[in-house]
């Protein structure tokens, strides 16, 4: 057969061809060099315009108009919520609750509305936190804020089980939350911890080195022997459910009290279960200065 010299290829039949066939083959084409390649689309690709999207829409959830204005975290206005603490025009919120942008909400008398934000200067608390009460609202239990009054609307950073005792802070800057436990956060909780039978090397060691407890990996951590055989001090970075007390199981033992007396520079010295005390001057500074935040 003889080629046409402007075609140096040879000519594809599609007869009996598939249907698949029959189009590759009719999208054949030939090059400069005589190589075959596929015919393409060359319609150029249509330009998509995004839809825009609003971070401040509204109707909005009130426990996230709470956290954007700075109030308190999503978790945390949830509890301010139950309390009862917060109302929307003049009624009481409950979980759930949407609010518009013209609506008017207010905690414990001040307005928080949208576009005016008023609300107190941050102000922040340490807490001696007794055995027996819970950081969050709970059925059957006393939580911290339905015993203890402070001077400004608070909420507590963290949490700390009913059967342990010690430190939390109180506060109403609602970014101090997402910087003190966020999970890529290192910063330092210190727990003074009694067991029910003298502490061996292999609980040193395994905490130490981190270990696995119910489905996470701890981290290793900082720790020493107390003033008696049955106590040691902890030093956390991370704040998993019961983790000390999670830990501590894995090798055998049980946790007869826990104390935490530090988070980061805050220590509870001075503090009797139940009292509280203000943080500030060169002590906030401190503080704030190690969440990477101003005052």
């Amino acid at each position: 057969m003889i080629q046409n010299k402007k075609t140096p290829y040879k000519k594809t039949s599609t007869r009996g061809a598939t249907g698949a066939s029959k189009r590759r083959a009719k999208n054949l084409r030939p090059t400069s060099t005589g190589r075959t390649t596929m015919r393409t689309n060359t319609r150029p690709p249509v330009a998509r315009v995004a839809k825009p999207r609003v971070a401040n829409s509204y109707p909005m959830r009130l426990n996230k108009y709470l956290a954007q204005m700075s109030i308190a975290s999503r978790r945390e206005a949830d509890a301010l919520i139950e309390k009862g603490s917060i109302f929307v025009n003049g009624k009481k919120a409950t979980l759930g609750t949407k609010v518009n942008k013209t609506d008017t909400v207010t905690l414990g008398g001040d307005k928080i509305s949208a576009g005016n934000v008023k609300k107190e200067a941050n102000r922040y608390f340490a807490y001696f936190k007794p055995v027996g009460v819970t950081t969050t609202k709970e059925v059957d239990a006393k939580d911290i804020l339905s015993l203890t009054k402070f001077p400004v609307p608070v909420f507590p950073v963290g949490r700390l089980d009913k059967d342990s005792e010690g430190l939390i802070i109180m506060t109403n800057d609602g970014r101090v939350t997402e910087r003190l436990l966020h999970p890529r956060s290192f910063h330092e909780k210190e727990y003074r911890v009694e067991l029910n039978r003298p502490i061996n090397n292999t609980l040193l060691r395994g905490i130490k080195s981190g270990l696995h407890v119910g489905g996470f990996r701890a981290r290793p951590a900082q720790v020493r022997k107390a003033d008696s055989p049955e106590t040691m001090d902890i030093i956390l970075t991370e704040g998993q459910n019961r983790q000390v007390r999670r830990m501590v199981k894995a090798f055998g033992f049980n946790v007869v009290n826990l104390l935490r007396f530090r988070i980061e520079n805050i220590v509870i010295d001075g503090l009797d279960p139940g009292e509280q005390r203000e943080i500030k001057g060169p002590e906030l500074e401190e503080f704030l200065k190690r969440l990477k935040l101003s005052n």
